[in-house]
């Protein structure tokens, strides 16, 4: 384990520190996820009701962010190795369809009810932002990419606050109520999570891709040829930049995750930059790892173990309408006084832990499920 600062990081070796952060993100979205009962969830593990920002939504970002880091990582591997491209993007495709057939799978499951189904979903925004991340760093120069992702940021403030919502006469940002929400309703079949408009729709996808592409450029900083420590500095400093330019681009664009906003983008990619310095000097520099076993075990199977998490839970509330493992854990624990929001809470980590658990076996047997 590397204890200098001048230590490298290649692409040819696994960052453990990455790995912490996708496992301690995958622990997030479990937790967040699935609390035993949704109507006692303390605020913290809340997503915004509309403009502002908890830290259940920095989940989501910091995922797609590590998605971006990972893309520059891995296929800057396979060009030094000289795979060819049209192999490798055939690969990016198979899993990006893959990844979105899994959230197409889980919105189904258990019922498999196709008149109600919900076509967007997180893995499918996932599959979207790898498949367009990965294929712009495998065919663009980087600054184009991070051009691209200005572009993409500023176009997108454009759309959605200087052009007219069709129907309404006036750009606007309420919800169901905004130039996203109608380009769903035309372009989304089926069901959609809000009704009218969907968190995960069409057009706030496109920010969303500028969220893997500053992961890009993070993977990119820590694969150059400076020293470590001036690597780090420069993570902690752009990062705190994109911050700051995030928390300002607020005041006229609202950090709002639904709409994944401009200023929502470089807000969250500031933070999950910034944690990723801070977990790069705190593990592959001092070697503080005797604490990220459980966090390794969910980054090294992050994937299998999101779509765990969304079939397992079914079982515990099986009957619906009868005595099933959720309803006796809460009303058992809250007859004997304890805070209903913390018995919510206490689920949630119940239920990480049964899905650890199991993720733990395959991790010991070296089963490692890649996509």
């Amino acid at each position: 384990m590397p204890t200098e600062a001048t230590s490298p990081i290649t692409a040819q070796q696994r960052l453990l520190s990455l790995d912490i952060f996708r496992g301690l993100t995958i622990a997030g979205m479990i937790i967040v996820n699935d609390p035993g009962s949704w109507e006692q969830v303390y605020p913290a593990f809340l997503h915004a009701e509309w403009n502002g920002v908890t830290p259940t939504d920095l989940v989501f970002p910091f995922f797609l962010f590590i998605v971006g880091v990972s893309i520059a990582f891995s296929y800057t591997k396979q060009v030094a190795q000289g795979k060819p491209r049209k192999a490798m993007t055939l690969k990016i495709l198979r899993r990006a369809a893959i990844i979105f057939g899994l959230g197409l799978f889980l919105n189904l499951f258990p019922a498999f009810n196709f008149a109600e189904l919900r076509v967007p979903g997180v893995l499918q925004r996932i599959a979207l932002v790898f498949l367009t991340s990965a294929l712009l760093f495998l065919y663009l120069d980087y600054k184009t990419i991070v051009r691209i992702g200005i572009g993409l940021l500023v176009g997108y403030w454009i759309v959605m606050c200087f052009v007219p919502t069709p129907g309404f006469g006036q750009a606007m940002l309420e919800p169901g109520k905004n130039m996203a929400a109608w380009v769903d309703s035309l372009l989304i079949p089926g069901k959609m999570w809000q009704g009218s408009w969907d968190p995960e729709g069409v057009l706030s996808t496109f920010p969303s891709i500028a969220t893997g592409i500053c992961g890009i450029v993070a993977g990119r900083v820590l694969l150059s040829d400076q020293s470590l420590e001036q690597k780090l500095i420069r993570l902690l400093c752009g990062g705190f930049l994109a911050f700051v330019v995030g928390a300002a681009w607020h005041w006229v664009f609202p950090i709002n995750k639904n709409l994944w906003t401009s200023s929502y983008t470089l807000y969250t990619a500031g933070l999950a930059t910034m944690s990723l310095a801070t977990l790069t000097w705190a593990v592959d520099v001092k070697g503080w790892t005797k604490w990220v076993q459980p966090a390794v075990v969910f980054g090294t199977n992050a994937i299998a173990a999101y779509v765990l998490h969304g079939m397992l839970i079914h079982l515990f509330f099986i009957p619906e309408n009868g005595p099933n493992i959720n309803g006796l854990f809460m009303n058992g624990l809250t007859s004997i006084g304890l805070a209903p929001k913390f018995v919510s809470l206490l689920w949630a980590l119940s239920y990480c832990a049964v899905c650890y658990g199991i993720i733990f076996i395959l991790y010991k047997r070296k089963i490692f499920i890649k996509i």
